[in-house]
This record gives structure tokens, C-alpha cells and sequence, in this order.
């Protein structure tokens, strides 16, 4: 077994790492040094093809490009879609994206400056001024408090500017947009899930943006790849992947699914999805959430039936049951905690979906590698995920070939833990 959980801070980025990944990426999204350890493991050339069903902002794309490896990765949420497609377009001339981007600044400087606004000195929580906002509908899909009125005031005014001069590398600006919404502009704090942390009455917006422009201009200085590799983002729903993908046509997996827990990823992104216009309603909202996998109580559905696929597995359904007996016990009436049962077996039962259209795609002895982790969030119960889809894969045909422990941590007053199944496909 490979153990990697004695080595400190195994899920942070390393220094060297930084550049492209750090474009924007989910807080605790999986290091790209795993994947390399599985690039190397699986012998992967440039002759091969790698997949990410799962690929979120592009950790496992990124790292097969700068290794001249080709890949694919499938993402169903909007936003992290666009990131991964924009942290995958290196092709770009350095002195026309700096043009762009002093043009930019001109403008917005021009434009703040029309209401007597200054983006580097804080004004006055005294000074009156008609305020930008969102739509009513819209804005009432951002996390209360997620940001304060003169930031968004500034930010909006920065991304009409961006939008209404159809710039070549406009997507990279706005990217560079949505990471310092999350980690800027915005009051949004990660411990780890997202909340509210400091309310900010004021921030530099413009001078936030430009460091992360910045940090894409150097990182793409340095950065050198093969133009013949092939990096692609497919927007869909990985559990109906062989209704959009050839068969026989992947060498590898490297990816890393949602655990079964509460984390709502569409609340992760919200800030950035809705203010850059991913998500523009409720509706809209839902149809994002309808097709992720489900994996906690805000995305589950009536007419959702993927707990089907698992009923003939006696573990799953005896954790959904220990569930149910405990919220009785407890005396849990809440809509989302009598939904925990539900989506424990929909959780699974996605997975199984996936992992059978899965096959189609894979080419003889194909390797996988799967992060996931352990988990205990409904009414502390233990579900050792791991284990579960393990048993899941084997019976869809595929070989354990081992299970790695990637890391241990400690949540829900016990240790969890996060292992990579390590599979193999033989046709």
C-alpha cells in the first residue's frame, strides 16, 4: 500500500506547483503532485489519453497538459466548467494580453472616477451614491452578506467593461475576476466549508483583479507545452457518459468524485457563478443542480431514481437504514435530515451509473485512480466511502488492483479517511 498520509500538508500545492493550477481552484481540491504520482505509475505518454470524469477546476487536466499528456475532462457545474476550459488555453501573446489588460484599467479607472470614486483609498461609510446591483432575482441567489454593496458596485462596473469590448483573452480576465471575488473582493471565508467571514464596506476591486492577471502573465512566461497535445472540457453529467463519449478511447482515469456529505458545490461557487452571470436564476439554479451527482440534501430531487442501482447492496442499504434509525431515535424532523437515507443510497447509486457507462469508454487494462473519503455527516454515521465503491467497481467488472491511503483527518469526532482506489479495466 502506498501511504502518503505521513507526509505533512500532503493536500496543500507545492511552490513549484502554483503556476496555472492557482488560475482558480476549489478550496481542498486534491494536489496536482497526486496526480502525477499516478501519471508516472500508469505509464502515460503522449500517446495517451486521460480522463477526469469529474473535473471540477482542472487539477488532473492541467497537469496532463504540462506533462504532454492528452486528456479530457467532464464538469456538469458551470463555473468550474469555464475555469477548467480557460486554465487549458495557454496559446496567448503576452503583449496583446497586457494591452488588453491596460485598456481595462484606463477604462475602469475613467468610469470610477465619474462617480468620485478611488479603487486604492476606502470611502466613507457617509458618502451617498447611486449603487450598481444585480438583478432582484439574481441577487437573491448570492449568499447573504457574501459581498457588500460599494465592492459589487466596483466589480460590476469591471465586468461590463470586460464583456462590452469583446476581448480576445476576455475568459481569462473574467477567471481572474471570479478568484478574486472568492478571495478578495468578496466577505466569503472557507473553515472548510463557505460562510461569511469579515463584512468588508470597502476593497480595492481593480487593483484585486490585477494581481491575479498578473500572476497569469508570469505563469504564462514560463510555461511550455506541446501544441499537438489535446485538452478538452465536456459540459455534461458524468453518470450518462456513454451517450457522449467513443468507445474504447481512454488509456486512464485520474479523478477525484464528490463524498457524501453535505457539501453543496453549487453554494461553493455561487458568489462568482451568479455575479459573472454562470447561474442567472432559480430555475437555472436547479437545472445546475439536477445534473450533479447527488451527494447531499440541497440537490435531491422527487423524481431522482439512481438509488436503484444499489438496492442489491446489503451495506449501502443497511447505512441508509442505521440512518433512518437514528434521526427517529434523535428526534430529527427537519426536510433535509429525513432526506439523509435518500441520498446516501442516490450517492452510490450515481456512482454505480457512472462506473457501468464508464466501461464503454475504456480501453483494455485501462488504469484508474479515484480520491475519496470517508465520511460520517449524517447524524454521525460512518460511511467508508472508499470501501463501498470499491465493492461497487468489482462487481461492474472492473479489478481492485489496491487502495492507497492518501491522508487521514479528523471531522465528526473520529478519523476520516481519504484513499485513492487504484482499478484496472480488462475488457
Amino acid at each position: 500500500m502506498y501511504n502518503l498520509s505521513k507526509t505533512q500538508n500532503i493536500n496543500q500545492v507545492m511552490v513549484e506547483d502554483k503556476p496555472i493550477h492557482n488560475w482558480y481552484r476549489f478550496v481542498l481540491s486534491f494536489p496536482p503532485h497526486l496526480v502525477r504520482k499516478y501519471i508516472k505509475e500508469f505509464e502515460l505518454t503522449d500517446k495517451s489519453t486521460v480522463l477526469d470524469p469529474f473535473c471540477g477546476t482542472g487539477t488532473t487536466l492541467v497537469e496532463a497538459k504540462l506533462n504532454q499528456i492528452n486528456s479530457i475532462g467532464i464538469e456538469a457545474n458551470p463555473f468550474p466548467f469555464f475555469a477548467s476550459q480557460t486554465k487549458l488555453n495557454w496559446n496567448i501573446c503576452v503583449d496583446t494580453f497586457l494591452k488588453e489588460v491596460n485598456k481595462i484599467f484606463q477604462l475602469v479607472n475613467l468610469k470610477l472616477q465619474e462617480h468620485c470614486l478611488n479603487d486604492f483609498f476606502s470611502i466613507p461609510e457617509t458618502y451617498k451614491f447611486k449603487v450598481k446591483f444585480l438583478e432582484k432575482e439574481t441577487h437573491k441567489l448570492l449568499i447573504k452578506d457574501s459581498i457588500s454593496p460599494i465592492p459589487l458596485h466596483k466589480t460590476l462596473i469591471l465586468l461590463e467593461t470586460i464583456k462590452e469590448h469583446e476581448y480576445i483573452y476576455q475568459n481569462h480576465f473574467l477567471l481572474a475576476l471570479g478568484k478574486a471575488l472568492v478571495f478578495g473582493i468578496g466577505n466569503l471565508k472557507f473553515a472548510p466549508e463557505v460562510g461569511i467571514g469579515k463584512i468588508k464596506f470597502d476593497v480595492p476591486v481593480l487593483e484585486t483583479w490585477l494581481k491575479e492577471v498578473n500572476n497569469m502573465i508570469k505563469d504564462l512566461k514560463t510555461i511550455s507545452y506541446e501544441q499537438h497535445i489535446v485538452s478538452e472540457v465536456i459540459f455534461a453529467d458524468s453518470r450518462n457518459i456513454a451517450s457522449f463519449m467513443g468507445p474504447n478511447s481512454i488509456d486512464a482515469v485520474i479523478t477525484s468524485p464528490p463524498y457524501p456529505n453535505e457539501k453543496d458545490y453549487s453554494r461553493t461557487t455561487r458568489l462568482e457563478s451568479v455575479i459573472l452571470g454562470f447561474i442567472q436564476d432559480r430555475k437555472h439554479l436547479q437545472y445546475v443542480k439536477k445534473s450533479l451527482l447527488r451527494s447531499n440534501t440541497r440537490g435531491v430531487y422527487s423524481n431522482d431514481d439512481d438509488d436503484k442501482y444499489v438496492v442489491d447492496f446489503p451495506e449501502i442499504c443497511e447505512i441508509a437504514h442505521e440512518i433512518e434509525r437514528k434521526r427517529i431515535d434523535m428526534g430529527k424532523t427537519s426536510g433535509f435530515e429525513k432526506l439523509y437515507p435518500k441520498v446516501t443510497m442516490l450517492y452510490f447509486g450515481g456512482m454505480y451509473k457512472h462506473l457501468a457507462e464508464l466501461r464503454v469508454t475504456l480501453k483494455n487494462k485501462a488504469k484508474l485512480a479515484y480520491v475519496v473519503g470517508d465520511q460520517a455527516s449524517y447524524l454521525n454515521t460512518y460511511i467508508p466511502t472508499g470501501k463501498i465503491i470499491a465493492d461497487i467497481a468489482k462487481k461492474l467488472g472492473y479489478t481492485l488492483v489496491r487502495t492507497d491511503l492518501f491522508r487521514t483527518r479528523f471531522a465528526t469526532k473520529m478519523n476520516m479517511k481519504e484513499e485513492v482506489l487504484v482499478l484496472q479495466w480488462n475488457n
